[in-house]
């Protein structure tokens, strides 16, 4: 049987690694995907590190088992963050398409224009 530890290591992996994967893309859809993963990818170790319990409260009390609440703080402080920043970056992309013509990111970089009329004899 799986841990818990086990599954959530692999899914804050699988993040991570999509969250690269996509940032490497050099398109500007992918690149804010990209961020938004490596976004949740944080936010679930930092949830992580408030060690995982299963049903413990998430307030000190005089119970035996409890949650330590700092982690929780911060990751939803984390999301609302991300969501604010996630916007700014979507609309900066939509205005480097704008300005630009491509969604490239590096779209300083000149492509050579194709014409087909050269291949003729």
């Amino acid at each position: 049987m799986m841990s818990l530890e086990l599954l959530l290591a692999s899914g804050i992996g699988l993040l991570t690694a999509t969250g690269i994967y996509l940032l490497l893309r050099a398109r500007t859809f992918p690149v804010v995907l990209g961020l938004a993963m490596l976004g949740y990818a944080v936010n679930l170790f930092l949830f992580a590190m408030g060690r995982i319990e299963v049903n413990a409260p998430a307030i000190l009390t005089t119970a035996s088992k409890v949650t330590d609440p700092l982690p929780q703080a911060l990751v939803l402080t984390a999301i609302v963050i991300g969501f604010a920043t996630t916007a700014f970056i979507v609309q900066l992309a939509l205005r480097s398409r704008f300005e630009s013509g491509t969604d490239q990111v590096d779209a300083k970089e000149e492509f050579p224009h194709y014409d087909p009329r050269e291949d003729e004899p």
